[in-house]
């Protein structure tokens, strides 16, 4: 390879990988962050605030809600009007996820990074009940490392961010290749971190 044949490629490299690891910086920050919280996740205390409040739906809202004679188990989102009554009542939004439907009561999950809340309502008499937990923001960044209920905004945004980090991996091996001739220690060490991680794979997990 000529030397501007070799100069124009290290400049495409180079470009290449400022662009890639711009993109990835923050979320590699998170995720290295995360990476320790997470590992170290016995180290962290963790107080859940948990809020339970209790409702009573109206007979009119009620009999929106009352079991067919030959209804079976299923899952369905929440009626609108049921949502909006019960999101008054507990002062919280409530979602149009897929709800549990049984011939006795809805069950509806609604998880989310850092902690989760449900709704129960019985069928029969219009008892709801709504309780939250808050596991805190350490919690909470652990989910998105995760990808844990976090939606497929935050989905579409890992898959973007791997792909960056690929970029930013593979344009940063090619740029070493170019000066390992000046730096012998170039592959020892990315060999070392082939080599040292596997090896504690191999011997030390079981």
């Amino acid at each position: 390879m000529s030397q501007a044949s070799k100069a124009g490629w290290l400049k495409t490299l180079h470009t290449w990988h400022w662009i890639s690891s711009a993109i990835c910086l923050i979320g590699m920050l998170l995720f290295a962050l995360t990476g320790i919280t997470l590992n170290h996740a016995s180290w962290i205390e963790v107080n859940p605030k948990i809020v339970s409040k209790k409702a009573q739906l109206s007979p009119a809202q009620l009999a929106v809600l009352k079991p067919a004679a030959d209804e079976k188990d299923h899952h369905a989102p929440v009626p609108p009007e049921t949502r909006a009554a019960l999101a008054q009542a507990f002062g919280t939004s409530i979602r149009a996820d897929s709800a549990e439907w049984s011939a006795d009561e809805i069950y509806l999950p609604m998880p989310r990074p850092g902690g989760d809340s449900w709704v129960r309502v019985d069928r029969e008499s219009g008892a709801a009940e709504f309780e939250d937990t808050d596991r805190g923001w350490v919690a909470y960044f652990n989910d998105l490392h995760k990808g844990r209920n976090a939606g497929l905004a935050w989905s579409l945004f890992l898959d973007v961010f791997a792909v960056a980090c690929l970029l930013f991996s593979i344009t940063g091996l090619l740029i070493l290749k170019f000066h390992a001739a000046q730096r012998a220690m170039t592959w020892p060490l990315v060999g070392l971190g082939f080599v040292l991680p596997a090896l504690l794979a191999l011997i030390l997990i079981h």
